[in-house]
């Protein structure tokens, strides 16, 4: 991928520039509870969006997908926003870091990754975080803390790009850490990594290459869901609700609304519950958790589709040890918790099961736990 972005920029805009790097993610447990202040606990993976950037002497931005094979250019005031979906990402992040005070001057850019695209992995917080690192290093020394570059790529999802997401993704990126997880408070921001060690296990997704768009989506429908039900409890989000305050307002609320609070809240203590078996050195309990909370994201939530359903069900045939439906839903992985004796028959049992019945195989990524956003040369 380097040689690619490399040659692709000499070709576009000559010479070379400095390359930067950020991660996509996975989360282990805890879906859909960011916006609802609860906790999460993601880990970044070893595949990247790479950007070969150098500052130009103008107030222009000239982008190159290498990717897409597609060029794009603006200025950096509001009213410059590109027609491109895809350079709107990057346009946003630039004017999120001019509202914020920051410094943002004209440079040329090349970027591609191996960060699958609509598989749940968090391609667009890639690319976010990379350009926001980017833009940290090269115009502002540094001085934006790594926190504030994770909410400037949050603030271009609902600010530019229509998604109206919770802040794990970007977090994820920023902050990754090799071989560990990051379980992260959605509500105090305060954060803890955990060793993540699996020795006797694989962790996997699955792709099912189904592909999920979040924008318009019943993704912002969930969250409304979710605020209503916060509202009427006169909490501030679902974080600070129980499930006999939910039970108590039952036939105030619609039946929809219920189980997707029900969720939440259900998901808010798997999460904890996790933390301590993995701490304990239990995954049979980590999985069972994970199971769980496939159970509530297909029924309850209802953001599972047939394919995941179906490759969750194979899991439990193959005796897999914990599986589920990761990313915000309607398409993309399952991730899963094998045992090493059981991986190679479940990788070739629920490739055959799912060619069988859909006519194509599901990708296979093995999860390496990786670092976060940073210049390639700190590897």
């Amino acid at each position: 991928m380097k040689d690619q972005i490399v040659k692709a920029f000499d070709q576009h805009f000559g010479g070379q520039g400095t390359l930067f790097v950020a991660p996509g993610r996975f989360n282990l447990i805890g879906e859909h509870t960011d916006y609802n202040g609860g906790f999460v606990f993601p880990g970044a993976i070893d595949k990247f969006i790479m950007a070969d950037i150098r500052p130009n002497g103008t107030n222009r931005v000239r982008l190159y997908s290498a990717d897409l094979n597609e060029s794009a250019e603006f200025g950096l005031r509001e009213e410059d926003a590109p027609e491109q979906a895809w350079a709107r990402y990057v346009f946003g992040v630039c004017r999120e870091v001019i509202k914020r005070g920051g410094k943002v001057e004209g440079f040329d850019a090349v970027f591609g990754g191996n960060v699958p695209l609509g598989a749940g992995l968090s391609s667009s917080a890639a690319l976010e975080s990379c350009f926001a690192n980017a833009i940290n290093d090269l115009f502002n020394g540094n001085t934006i803390d790594k926190f504030e570059l994770a909410k400037i790529g949050q603030s271009t999802e609902h600010n530019y790009c229509g998604v109206n997401c919770g802040i794990m993704d970007q977090f994820a990126s920023v902050f990754g850490k090799k071989d560990h997880l990051m379980r992260l408070d959605c509500r105090s921001m305060e954060y803890e990594y955990f060793p993540f060690n699996i020795e006797g296990y694989k962790l996997v997704l699955l792709d099912s290459k189904v592909k999920h768009a979040l924008v318009d989506s019943p993704y912002n429908k969930r969250r409304q869901s979710c605020e209503r039900v916060a509202e009427k409890l006169g909490v501030e989000t679902l974080r600070d609700a129980t499930m006999e305050m939910l039970n108590a307002i039952k036939s105030d609320i619609s039946a929809e609304d219920y189980f997707r609070a029900k969720y939440v809240i259900e998901e808010k203590q798997r999460v904890l519950d996790v933390c301590e078996a993995l701490q304990a050195g239990d995954l049979e309990t980590v999985g069972q958790k994970m199971y769980e909370t496939h159970d509530g994201l297909s029924k309850d939530y209802e953001v599972s589709c047939e394919e995941l359903d179906y490759l969750n069900e194979i899991a439990h045939e193959c005796g897999v040890s914990g599986s589920r439906i990761m990313g915000g839903g309607f398409g993309g992985c399952t991730v899963n918790l094998v045992k090493n004796d059981l991986y190679d028959n479940f990788i070739k049992t629920a490739t055959e099961k799912f060619n069988a019945r859909y006519g194509h195989e599901p990708k296979v990524y093995p999860v390496i736990v990786s670092d976060g956003a940073r210049r390639y040369e700190d590897q």
